[in-house]
C-alpha cells in the first residue's frame, strides 16, 4: 500500500495531497455558486469549525472543501509538500 501524504487544511483537518485540484479564494459571486452548487449535491465539506471561509478546495473526486485558512497559506503547504517529495522519493 503506497503511502499517502497529507495536507494540513487547519483546525485539525487534513486532506491527501494527490486528490487537490485547485485552491481558491472565496470572495466572488462564480465561486459562490461553486459552493452552493456542491452544497445541493451534496459535494460540501465545510472544515471552517464555525469560523469564516477564507480558502476553497477542490477535490479531483468533485467535492468541494471549505477552510478557515488563508489560500495563500494551503497553497504554501501545498507546494511545500511537493517539494519534499520531490527531494525524498
Amino acid at each position: 500500500m503506497s503511502e499517502k501524504t497529507l495536507l494540513n487544511i487547519g483546525f485539525g483537518s487534513t486532506l491527501v495531497a494527490d486528490r487537490v485540484l485547485a485552491i481558491l479564494v472565496p470572495n466572488s459571486a462564480p465561486m459562490k455558486r461553486l459552493k452552493d452548487e456542491a452544497k445541493k449535491d451534496k459535494r460540501l465539506v465545510d472544515a471552517t469549525h464555525g469560523r469564516r471561509t477564507r480558502s476553497i478546495i477542490v477535490l479531483d473526486s468533485n467535492h468541494v472543501i471549505l477552510s478557515a485558512i488563508q489560500a495563500e497559506t494551503v497553497s504554501q503547504r501545498y507546494l511545500d509538500i511537493q517539494s519534499e517529495e520531490k527531494d525524498h522519493p
